[in-house]
C-alpha cells in the first residue's frame, strides 16, 4: 500500500487534540480582539475597558460551549442524509445554548464591572434583550456546525475514500466487478488499491460504509444491502444491522445473557453481534443452535 507524503491521518491523529482546540482558542481570540476594537469605535462614550470586557465575557462562554454543541452533534449528525431529522433537536438546542450563553456572560459582566470599577452591570430589560442575543447566539450556533461538519469532511478526505473498481472502457475487466477482490482508494489525491482479504471488518455510517483495514476506516458511499451483494459470502458475514466482519479476524465469540453476542477481533476491537444474526454465526463454526436437538 503506497504511502503519502505530508500529513497524514495517523500522524494528525496524534496531534488531533492539541491542534483542534487550539484552532478554536486562536479562532475566538482572533474574532475577540476584532470585535472588541469595533465595538470600542462605536461605543465611544464608554469606558474605554467596557467594550472589551462585553465581548470577552461573550466568548469565553462560547469557547466554553463548543464541547458541548460537538457532543449534540455526534448525537443528533448533521449530514447530507440526517439533517432533517436533526434540524429540531439542534434548534432547541441553541436555545438552550443561548441561554447558558447569555446567562454566563451577563454574570462575568457584573463580576468584571464590580472588580474594575466597583460598580455594576445592567443588561437591561432580559427577556427583549435576550430576543436579540438569540438571534446572534443562532447565527454563532449553526456556524459552529458548520466548522464541525468541514472538518468532518476534511478528515473523510484525508483519511481516504475508497470506491469499486469499475469495468474499463476498452478490455476486461481487471477485477470482477460484481465481487471485487480490491478496492480503490483516493487519498491527498492519490490512488491505491487494497484487497478486499484485508478488510478486518465494515460498519455503516449513514452514507457510507466504512472499510477498516489494518487501524484505517475508508468510507465508501454505498449502503450495507448493496456492499453485502460484493462481499465474498465464505469470507464474510452479517453479525448486526451495521458490522460486517472478516472470519479470517475473528478471534472470540462472547455470549451474553441477552441472546446477543460480542465478538473480539484479532487485533483487540469488539463488535456487536445481534441475536438475529449470531445463530447463523454459530451454524459458520458447526455448532447447532441453542435448543436445537
Amino acid at each position: 500500500m503506497t504511502t503519502t507524503r505530508g500529513i497524514t491521518f495517523e500522524n494528525y491523529q496524534r496531534w488531533r487534540r492539541p491542534v483542534e482546540v487550539g484552532f478554536w482558542v486562536v479562532l475566538m481570540t482572533l474574532n475577540t480582539v476584532f470585535n472588541s476594537m469595533v465595538s470600542q469605535i462605536d461605543h465611544h462614550d464608554v469606558p474605554a475597558w467596557c467594550p472589551w470586557v462585553w465581548e470577552w465575557s461573550s466568548s469565553i462562554l462560547i469557547l466554553a460551549l463548543i464541547p458541548a454543541v460537538l457532543v449534540i452533534e455526534r448525537r443528533w449528525p448533521f449530514r447530507f442524509d440526517s439533517w432533517r431529522q436533526s434540524l429540531p433537536w439542534h434548534f432547541l438546542a441553541s436555545v438552550l445554548f443561548s441561554l447558558i450563553h447569555v446567562g454566563g456572560m451577563i454574570a462575568l459582566r457584573k463580576l468584571a464591572y464590580l472588580v474594575i470599577a466597583g460598580d455594576s452591570y445592567d443588561f437591561g430589560a432580559w427577556w427583549s434583550n435576550f430576543g436579540y442575543e438569540y438571534l446572534k447566539d443562532l447565527r454563532t450556533y449553526f456556524l459552529i456546525i458548520a466548522m464541525i461538519c468541514l472538518h468532518r469532511l476534511w478528515l473523510m478526505r484525508l483519511r481516504g475514500e475508497a470506491r469499486l473498481l469499475v469495468e474499463p472502457d476498452e478490455g476486461p475487466a481487471v477485477e470482477p466487478v460484481e465481487r471485487p477482490e480490491r478496492f480503490l482508494v483516493r487519498k491527498l489525491g492519490k490512488e491505491f488499491l487494497i484487497n478486499a482479504r484485508e478488510i478486518e471488518w465494515l460498519q455503516a455510517s449513514g452514507n457510507y460504509v466504512n472499510l477498516h483495514v489494518r487501524g484505517r476506516d475508508y468510507p465508501l458511499r454505498t449502503t450495507m444491502a448493496t456492499i453485502e451483494e460484493r462481499l465474498d459470502p465464505a469470507r464474510f458475514v452479517r453479525v448486526h444491522r451495521s458490522y460486517f466482519i472478516n472470519l479470517d479476524y475473528l478471534a472470540e465469540i462472547e455470549p451474553l445473557d441477552t441472546g446477543d453476542a460480542r465478538l473480539q477481533l484479532h487485533d483487540g476491537m469488539k463488535i456487536p453481534c445481534s441475536r438475529r444474526y449470531r445463530t447463523a454465526l454459530r451454524e459458520r463454526f458447526g455448532e447447532a443452535p441453542v435448543g436445537a436437538t
